[in-house]
């Protein structure tokens, strides 16, 4: 019997086995993951918009490099980006893993 076969039909409403309202595989640490995550991302991104700004340009052709606050968003988003995606992949595994 395939394991994604439902274990009872109940009035034409299949019923499966553990997937019930009350197991979830989203657990707080993934969720708070996945918000860190998008968080990372938009940093990133404001830091990538704010890096082709007419003030960053000309900073850019005088000094090489782009201004302090451009340079923190485009790092602070990929720390924070790297960190929810690790939440998000590894949050929560240990307490499944001993159930």
């Amino acid at each position: 019997m395939r394991s994604d076969a439902p274990e009872a039909i109940n009035g034409g409403v299949a019923i499966y086995r553990g997937h019930g309202p009350q197991e979830s595989d989203m657990s707080p640490q993934r969720i708070i993951g996945a918000v860190v995550l998008v968080a990372g991302v938009v940093l990133l991104l404001v830091g990538l918009n704010a890096s082709s700004s007419v003030a960053d340009q000309v900073s850019e052709t005088f000094t090489g490099r782009f201004t302090k606050a451009t340079t923190w968003y485009i790092i602070a988003g990929i720390v924070i980006g790297v960190a929810g995606l690790l939440m998000l992949a590894f949050g929560g595994r240990s307490s499944r893993a001993s159930e």
